[in-house]
């Protein structure tokens, strides 16, 4: 393991010089360690790059890391991996991933995850996507996330991606059984002419279950983001999707929320908001002595908190 992948393991995993517990870590497509516990096996896939998770029913307050790092240009790495979480466990999985070039060619990761979470299981996914290195070189995370929520499960989704990746397109895809529930919660930050696309599709097919999507973003400079969420109820069900987005210098941003009620009992709701930090905030922290610049930013960080 090289020191750019130690360091970008220290931002995107709270990596302090070993992980405790199960974990894999991949480094330009390779695997340079993994490790499984009494209660969490990871194996190796035999016909595609990528690992299996296997998680023991039951299992209580365990964590699994599974980060990834592209530490040069002209890497472009693919990856599959398969969660199966036994019923009733509850875990966390941290999965971050860092992408470094050091010239002008391009540096590319691009996860696979699926997740199939058994009845009564909990799971909470953590997730930091970071871009470092030559500004000249071009920096692009794909992730794709599909999930199958089976009765009375819960997963919860923690997303961030606070500039340095030129380019991504983030895509989850989910099912949710019956008393199910999805929380997914984003925060996204672009700079400079970056790109940034996120795709939600939910299918609500089980009675009393739920999903609360919520977006939080900030386009700087010239760069762009797009939000797209479909929400389709088909059975009794709650649904909530929220992108609440703040524009700084030219930057742009596109909501498009959907919504889907196939279901008399179906309650969805989506809310969009879009606009620059108010005039008044930043002259009530300018009056503490804060600098215009020095109010912006704070205004910003505690927005994506």
């Amino acid at each position: 393991m090289n020191k750019i992948t130690e360091e970008l393991l220290e931002q995107v995993s709270d990596y302090k010089g070993e992980f405790k517990g199960a974990y894999n870590i991949r480094e330009n497509g390779q695997c340079v360690g993994r490790q499984s516990s009494k209660n969490i096996r990871i194996e190796p896939k035999t016909d595609k790059s990528g690992i299996d998770i296997h998680i023991a029913p039951n299992t209580k307050g365990e964590k699994v890391y599974i980060p990834a790092c592209v530490t040069h240009s002209d890497v472009s790495d693919l990856v599959y991996n398969d969660f199966f979480v036994g019923e009733g466990a509850d875990v966390t999985i941290v999965a971050g991933c860092g992408v470094h070039a050091d010239n002008e060619g391009e540096a590319k990761h691009n996860g696979i995850h699926r997740f199939f979470v058994g009845k009564g299981a909990k799971v909470v996914y953590q997730e930091k996507h970071l871009g470092t290195g030559a500004k000249t070189a071009f920096k692009r995370i794909d992730p794709v996330t599909d999930a199958v929520l089976e009765d009375d499960s819960y997963l919860e989704m923690d997303t961030v991606q606070l500039g340095g990746v030129d380019s991504t397109l983030r895509q989850t895809r989910a099912k949710v059984g019956n008393g199910a529930k999805l929380i997914v919660r984003e925060r996204i930050m672009t700079v400079g002419e970056e790109k940034a696309e996120t795709d939600f599709k939910v299918e609500m097919n089980g009675e009393d279950s739920a999903v609360d999507l919520v977006s939080r973003s900030v386009a700087k400079g010239h760069s762009y983001q797009q939000f797209k969420s479909e929400i389709i109820g088909n059975n009794r069900c709650t649904g909530h999707s929220e992108c609440d987005a703040i524009l700084v210098d030219n930057g742009r941003v596109n909501a498009a929320p959907a919504l889907e009620a196939a279901h008399l009992d179906a309650a969805l709701i989506h809310e969009a908001a879009i606009g620059k930090i108010a005039g008044e905030q930043i002259i009530k922290l300018c009056t503490l002595g804060l600098t215009e610049e020095e109010a912006q930013e704070r205004i910003i960080s505690g927005f994506l908190k």
